[in-house]
């Protein structure tokens, strides 16, 4: 069967990266999660001091630190899945608090932090066999990917799952800050100017907001199947 490039993007917290994760452990593919990648940027401009009293980005700074920012993937055989390492720390947990989510938008709208993490994406998918998601992998990461999906879900049903998410992992949740951040998020991806979120002309689209995630995995295999043929 050949190898092809998945690239499945969707407003946060619609479910895409499980539907990723799923779908490359059973046809056994790379995953990558491309907003992990600008969440542990985000995580590094916090840990470095790199916002002013204002809560402002210091863009210089970060740019000039980008070539310390190693991000890498390991599999994590126990939850079956990969986790995300920031400098060969693992901070899977760490990145996915509501301090970085307030901050990720706007550091994943600055060029050169999407110029260095594309590059970085694309030599990941060199070789086909990859799925990978986040806001702009069909538009411009893979466009020439021979499987794209967008998917979306209201917001309301976003942030639910963001709060069971959160509180599962025993963190602290609360469901009109996080249904805030989700709706400014929206916004903010919808309307930056490198790369917005947007559907590409040939991708599929999957509103999931009222679907199992058994029903959104084996309507992903279904579609991938149709591709690999």
């Amino acid at each position: 069967m050949k190898k092809i490039t998945i690239a499945i993007d969707g407003h946060s917290s619609c479910g895409k990266s499980t539907m990723a994760k799923d779908l490359a452990k059973a046809i056994g593919y790379v995953y990558v999660d491309t907003g992990a990648m600008y969440r542990a940027v985000t995580l590094y401009a916090l840990r470095n001091n790199l916002y002013t009293a204002e809560g402002e980005i210091m863009t210089e700074e970060l740019k000039a630190k980008m070539p310390e920012v190693v991000i890498s993937f390991k599999f994590n055989a126990e939850t079956g899945k990969p986790d995300t390492y920031l400098n060969d720390e693992l901070v899977e947990k760490e990145i996915r608090g509501m301090e970085v989510s307030n901050r990720v938008s706007a550091v994943a709208a600055l060029p050169f932090v999407r110029e260095a993490l594309v590059a970085q994406q694309q030599r990941m998918g060199k070789e086909k066999g990859i799925v990978m998601d986040g806001r702009d992998i069909g538009t411009v990461v893979f466009p020439d990917a021979e499987l794209k999906v967008f998917v979306t879900a209201s917001a309301e049903v976003r942030a639910q799952r963001r709060y069971d998410e959160l509180k599962g992992k025993g963190m602290e949740a609360d469901y009109d800050e996080i249904l805030k951040n989700v709706q400014e998020r929206d916004y903010l991806d919808s309307h930056r100017e490198v790369s917005p979120l947007r559907k590409a002309d040939d991708a599929l689209e999957l509103d999931n907001s009222h679907m199992t995630i058994p029903e959104q995995n084996a309507w992903l295999m279904e579609r991938y199947l149709e591709r690999t043929k």
